[in-house]
């Protein structure tokens, strides 16, 4: 994936670092650790850069390039220029001029991206008791089931509360329902894909309207009325919330 961010000639190294930092920040807010990312400038250059580096990451196996951020200077759109026989020129009011923009170019291995997320995230823990459970624990914003609802027992009217609640939730989130084994087996099959919540409907949430809201890497629970859980949810697992660590 990437992006071309179009600047004035001259103004170029000054935008560089401006942007090998949004970057970072990008990667460093999905949690994994800032330890783990570094950057690569490069030595050597294409012909046509005046600035390059990576942005890499520590998989099993060492650092890996996850991103490269280049200068390309005016090439891109000079070459484009020159083929096309058209010019494409800016005309920039506050000089009063016309000139071809210079690039920065951001480029995202998506491979590669999924893979150190895939990684970073991937857990086996030994839990007291001696149990083990496997964890996908990825960033909620990037995980696809955002979260299950699951009533404590299939009688008593728990399912059908928990359907309630399922049917107003899937608009907002890509939710599950699960209603099959012990509550502790729903649980372990959510922290295997990943779901970063899991709400609890008990005889309880017949008499309160609330229900047992679940965290998937701390396993800690506690008590929230049915009628705060979108506002809630939405805070903690949409895409804004991560974007909002990049200001």
């Amino acid at each position: 994936m990437e992006m071309q961010f179009f600047v004035r000639p001259g103004s170029e190294l000054e935008w560089f670092p401006k942007w090998k930092q949004t970057r970072m920040q990008w990667h460093q807010a999905l949690g994994f650790g800032a330890e783990n990312y570094r950057f690569h400038d490069h030595d050597k250059l294409a012909h046509y850069a005046n600035a390059a580096t990576d942005i890499e990451f520590l998989m099993p196996f060492g650092f890996k390039e996850v991103e490269g951020i280049h200068s390309r200077t005016n090439f891109d759109l000079s070459q484009h220029e020159k083929f096309s026989g058209k010019s494409i020129k800016y005309f920039d009011p506050e000089l009063n001029e016309s000139y071809t923009p210079f690039v920065i170019e951001t480029s995202i291995g998506v491979d590669r991206m999924f893979l150190s997320v895939m990684c970073a995230s991937y857990k086996e823990e030994q839990l007291e008791g001696g149990e083990t459970r496997v964890v996908l624990a990825l960033p909620p914003a990037l995980a696809p089931v955002k979260l299950a609802i699951l009533p404590l027992v299939r009688k008593d009217g728990l399912p059908e509360k928990a359907r309630e609640i399922f049917d107003e939730l899937k608009f907002h989130f890509n939710c599950q329902y699960d209603e099959k084994d012990s509550i502790g087996k729903r649980y372990r099959r959510q922290d295997a894909i990943g779901t970063p919540y899991c709400i609890t409907v008990d005889h309880d949430t017949l008499e309160d309207n609330c229900v047992t809201l679940r965290n998937r890497d701390t396993m800690e629970q506690e008590r929230v009325p049915i009628a705060e859980l979108d506002h809630l949810l939405a805070d903690k697992v949409s895409l804004t919330s991560l974007l909002r660590k990049l200001k």
